[in-house]
């Protein structure tokens, strides 16, 4: 019986001569990621009693989440952070001018294929974009690996998804797993490993596939996956890492799956995510003309440098509706300096847009929020109620060229207007 990408790679870090859904193993993880939040695994480590790390350069933080520090206490956490790895060598530290962690790890070449990445984010989903598994936990699970470098878990069903394309003009990635959210319900992979197959995937960027991993945890899954190819080892290659670097895992034709379902992207439109939640997905053409007070384009999902090209081909030459803050957050430094060198920056800038400094940004409630009543077109992958600021406030989700038309026009708007 042939086996699924999760079965493959948790017996691998486990050590195991195989595994099967149901089974629990105990997983040695090759990254462990955490946030600025990571001050909890020290002061946990603290209360242990333990300075024993198992392997330092297993280690990541990334001070994204609320950055630069908006309080004295979480300028307080930052510095904790800083100071501990410094003592102990963490070289896998990167402060608030890097960006979101998801993004920042991936471009440093940390992120391959076959690896076990565990995150004290949800969204650590991301990294089977590249090939690998990639999965979030608590605090107290993450400081255990810190000490043990284990972790129980217990291995996945499989849920195949066939994406069939090119997609129809106007869609993307974010479209089709909006309507994938909407189709099978924020519970429809509840810890399933979700496998992305079909003809969109075939030679699909891997900003493209980061959105389709990202978005999978919004499914309740354990994890996403695309089988790694050339986009994949020439990513990796641009970023140093050399094939011998790494051992791709591939699903075996066999394998098998706990469900298929197939999204069929030639027909697609644009999705829309309804207050106040993922799952509660409509097709552009039932919102559209919905009025907003803000747009905003960022996070882990679509703050990437394709995502911020997409949204300027719509906004060069025009500017926002009076009325409308667009705020930017580019996911990374490096992001941040590609749109400068290429003119993206400008555009943007020139729409009226206000561009922050990388990091998770309106997405973690930092900075962005809203007051009673307002509305925001969102590329984020969370819309829940309160997320942005009030309460009493709205959050639709969509794609960046989604948000470019409705920061135009005012109004949540249909991207293929401007196509």
């Amino acid at each position: 019986m042939g086996k699924t990408f999760a079965e493959k790679v948790l017996a691998r870090a486990a050590g195991a001569t195989e595994a099967v859904p149901g089974q629990v193993l105990d997983v040695y993880p090759d990254l462990y990621m955490s946030p600025n939040a990571s001050w909890r695994c020290i002061r946990t480590m603290e209360k242990l009693g333990t300075d024993q790390i198992y392997d330092v350069d297993r280690i990541a933080m990334v001070m994204d989440h609320i950055a630069p520090a908006q309080t004295a206490k979480t300028a307080d956490d930052q510095r904790i952070c800083r100071e501990y790895a410094a003592l102990r060598g963490i070289k896998k530290f990167y402060d608030v001018d890097a960006g979101i962690a998801h993004l920042v790890l991936s471009e440093a070449g940390h992120i391959r294929p076959g690896m076990v990445v565990i995150g004290s984010d949800s969204h650590t989903t991301i990294y089977g974009a590249l090939g690998a598994f990639g999965t979030g936990v608590g605090f107290s699970e993450l400081t255990a690996a810190w000490v043990t470098g284990k972790i129980w878990m217990k291995v996945p069903q499989s849920l195949k998804v066939v994406i069939e394309g090119p997609l129809a003009r106007g869609s993307s990635a974010k479209d089709v797993m909006l309507k994938l959210i909407g189709d099978l319900t924020a519970d429809g992979a509840t810890y399933m490993s979700v496998e992305f197959h079909g003809s969109y995937i075939e030679g699909l960027s891997v900003s493209e596939r980061m959105t389709l991993c990202n978005l999978a945890m919004e499914l309740g899954a354990k994890n996403g996956f695309v089988r790694p190819d050339e986009v994949t080892r020439s990513y990796l290659s641009g970023r140093g890492v050399a094939p011998d670097h790494y051992a791709e895992l591939h699903p075996d034709a066999d394998a098998v799956y706990v469900k298929s379902v197939t999204i069929d992207g030639r027909s697609l439109s644009p999705q829309i995510a309804c207050p106040h939640q993922v799952d509660n997905v409509k097709p552009i053409e039932q919102v559209a003309g919905t009025k907003v007070n803000q747009v905003f384009i960022g996070s882990c999902a679509n703050a990437k440098y394709e995502d911020l090209v997409e949204a300027a081909q719509i906004l060069k030459g025009r500017k926002i509706a009076n009325g409308v803050r667009l705020i930017v957050s580019p996911a990374s430094k490096e992001i941040v300096g590609r749109i400068v060198k290429d003119g993206t920056f400008s555009i943007l800038l020139d729409a009226g847009a206000l561009i922050t400094n990388p990091g998770c940004s309106a997405c973690a409630g930092d900075g962005g929020v809203m007051a009673d009543g307002e509305v925001t077109l969102s590329t984020a992958n969370r819309n829940f109620q309160g997320r942005m600021g009030s309460y009493k406030a709205e959050i639709y989700l969509g794609s960046p060229a989604v948000a470019a038309a409705t920061a135009v026009k005012g109004v949540i708007a249909d991207p293929r207007e401007f196509m």
